[in-house]
């Protein structure tokens, strides 16, 4: 019988995981309360379903009724939570236990883990109401970062330098949040660039460890949502390694199996690796697509593979040949799109896949957060020194928008 793999969500970046599926055979379901979403003209069938994590129920009483094989939540935040209740409660793959996911999806939670288990973890704290993080603002070392607890894609992320603009960046991160929780913490000075990159674990094994140089338009109106990713990392060797193992530890104390995990880390000017994040789901942006194109080690297929039960094999470290970089087009105001023109000669040498998804007169928005994003450029070049050229100096694309 034809195997059923359900998705929660209908955002873009599913495409590529319905297309492996459709690769193998396999039948589509996609859920959401967002029928105008494209995932859903590209699925075999649709239910309008809230994804989040308080309609787990919702989600799993669907999910026996059209006796599904597989789930999974491909590179959407919000419906992680529900993926792997559902998954635990019908005794299928998942990358990680329900428990699991809960604490990896949950900003304060993860915090909380990290410092009991003795990572390096920076100076945090999770809350509900904003008066009780106003009382606590000798806690923390300033400047802060103030972020819901269940976001992604820097959505409702501030840094706050100056304790009286605490409460303002508090409610920002409040409207942003599904279940009004967020966390402020330390901000921790970069040394270098922040990582995030898509790996792959097998039987709890780390398999697929992978790390990115992550840039930021210092321009946008959120200066803290990924512009550019490059791979592979600038990152020493020596931290990469050491993150690397420490990744593994996490995974082994979070019993994880088999799966993608999307993981933002970085090395901070105190000479110490963080791991910031980990999500038991595919990355935004189009990581793993990009990660693909530069290693030929296909990880979507993979996950999706793994959802349903099949053997997942090939999966190793990457190698990269050259330098790939994932451009975020964007526009920096508010307006009608036109056009995106990308200069003749650097197309011809350097884009690999131009992907504009805004249509001319489409409304489009300042760069606030991915969602904002009016399409991706996958460049490649020879090697580092051409690629700093190439990004220091931008005049061969124009983003134009009246």
């Amino acid at each position: 019988m034809q195997k059923k793999l359900m998705l929660l969500g209908g955002i873009r970046y599913l495409l590529p995981a319905i297309e492996a599926a459709h690769k193998h055979g396999y039948h589509v379901i996609t859920v959401d309360y967002l029928p105008n979403n494209i995932a859903h003209k590209y699925s075999d069938e649709y239910h309008n379903v809230s994804i989040l994590e308080k309609d787990k129920d919702k989600v799993l009483a669907l999910a026996k009724e059209l006796k599904i094989d597989g789930i999974l939540s491909y590179a959407v935040d919000p419906g992680v939570v529900a993926a792997s209740y559902v998954a635990e409660k019908m005794h299928l793959p998942f990358t990680c236990s329900y428990e699991s996911a809960c604490i990896m999806q949950d900003k304060s939670k993860f915090r909380r883990f990290l410092t009991e288990h003795g990572f390096n973890v920076p100076n945090a704290k999770g809350y509900t109401k904003a008066e009780d993080a106003l009382k606590d603002v000798d806690f923390f070392n300033w400047p802060v970062i103030v972020k819901p607890v269940d976001s992604a894609g820097s959505k409702g992320v501030t840094r706050v330098d100056d304790p009286k603009d605490l409460e303002a960046s508090i409610a920002h991160a409040l409207d942003e949040s599904h279940n009004g929780h967020f966390i402020v913490e330390d901000f921790l000075e970069l040394q270098g660039y922040q990582s995030s990159a898509d790996c792959f674990s097998v039987n709890g094994e780390l398999v697929y460890a992978d790390y990115s140089d992550q840039l930021f338009d210092k321009n946008a109106e959120n200066p803290y949502t990924p512009a550019i990713e490059i791979w592979p990392a600038s990152m020493p060797q020596e931290h990469q390694d050491y993150l690397t193992s420490e990744i593994q530890r996490l995974l082994k104390l979070l019993n994880c199996g088999t799966g993608l995990y999307n993981i933002e880390s970085r090395v901070c000017k105190n000479g110490k690796p963080y791991i910031m994040e980990v999500s038991p789901r595919a990355g935004g942006n189009r990581i793993a697509e990009l990660q693909r194109l530069g290693t030929g080690i296909d990880l979507i297929e993979a996950e999706v593979c793994k959802a349903v039960g099949e053997n997942v094999e090939g999966i190793t470290m990457p190698q990269y040949n050259g330098v790939y970089v994932n451009y975020i087009v964007h526009s920096n105001q508010d307006g009608a799109f036109d056009e995106a023109i990308i200069d003749e000669q650097f197309k011809k040498d350097h884009v690999i896949e131009a992907e504009i998804r805004v249509k001319a007169d489409e409304h489009v928005e300042t760069f606030k957060g991915a969602n904002n994003a009016i399409g991706t450029l996958f460049l490649h070049f020879e090697n580092r020194q051409q690629m700093d050229e190439a990004l220091a100096n931008q005049a061969w694309l124009k983003v134009v928008v009246h």
